[in-house]
């Protein structure tokens, strides 16, 4: 998964990701769907199409030939055949709003079901009556320990910081940088499908620490807009939405092709699950 989400811009045949995967084709195709209940080629197809409509939604100044490209399309006409197959209409035509409107919908249901405050609803973009501010920062390469959280969104996501934290504690780790990673922005993918890594930064520790249950990923310098808040679950959402639907559009950059990401301010939930103190990351380019 690492691998494909490097390269998703790159031509992924089955043997070339098999062998990153240190299998042979035939077993990891057989070992990829059954954990992950879809072909790879599936996999990746429904991967570069969610980051096409994340980056029409969050890029809107792309054109789609250029959103085609950076999301592993071989061109225009392929990108448009694969996006009509899944979604019944040319992306020229898909009526983004609709599917944004429904999936907040849907995570705002879900949000209240686990006792969220009213003001996760929406603000009209352009208000800001919560003072949120954000602060440009270049960011160094950091090397992350990890535990992905499948459908974080229905629960593990506590759990996994509770269990990377007792691998970081036996190496002497778990007092530095704490992180939590999303690769999938909610309001075009399906909950059941988004993906969040809790991390922390590794340093040097050598390769033999890693393994199974805790992965190892490299991420790059990075340019990123960060937000300080401090609250309960509901007003993190509310300062994603306002970064997301009125800073990033006001502020005249772009996404970068990197997870949004939150860090936390001292170790994961010491003030509980119920308050947070943490910093709201968005990669941007340039």
């Amino acid at each position: 998964m690492d691998y494909v989400l490097a390269h998703l811009a790159d031509p992924l045949p089955l043997e070339v990701v098999a062998r990153a995967a240190g299998f042979s084709p035939f077993h990891f195709h057989r070992v990829f769907k059954g954990l992950m209940g879809e072909t790879l080629n599936e996999f990746v197809g429904r991967l570069r199409l969610e980051r096409s409509l994340s980056l029409m939604s969050r890029a809107p100044a792309d054109s789609l030939t250029t959103i085609a490209l950076d999301c592993g399309f071989a061109s225009s006409s392929d990108f448009s055949r694969s996006f009509k197959k899944r979604y019944g209409v040319a992306p020229s035509r898909f009526e983004l709003s609709e599917l944004k409107e429904s999936r907040h919908a849907e995570l705002l249901d879900l949000m209240k079901k686990h006792g969220a405050r009213p003001n996760l609803e929406r603000l009209p973009p352009g208000e800001n009556p919560d003072g949120f501010t954000v602060a440009m920062r270049s960011l160094p390469p950091r090397t992350m320990a990890y535990m992905r959280v499948l459908d974080p969104y229905h629960g593990g996501v506590i759990e996994a910081y509770r269990d990377l934290m007792v691998w970081a504690e036996e190496r002497g780790v778990a007092d530095r940088d704490w992180y939590g990673y999303m690769w999938d922005d909610p309001e075009v993918v399906a909950l059941e499908d988004c993906r969040y890594d809790v991390a922390v930064d590794a340093g040097d520790l050598p390769q033999k620490e890693f393994g199974e249950l805790v992965g190892r990923y490299e991420f790059p310098a990075m340019r990123v807009g960060e937000l300080k808040m401090k609250g309960d679950i509901a007003m993190e959402m509310r300062a994603l939405d306002w970064l997301f639907r009125t800073w990033l559009p006001e502020s005249g950059l772009a996404p970068d092709d990197q997870p949004g990401f939150e860090a936390w301010d001292g170790r994961p939930f010491e003030h509980g699950t119920e308050h947070f103190e943490i910093a709201l990351h968005v990669p941007v380019r340039g």
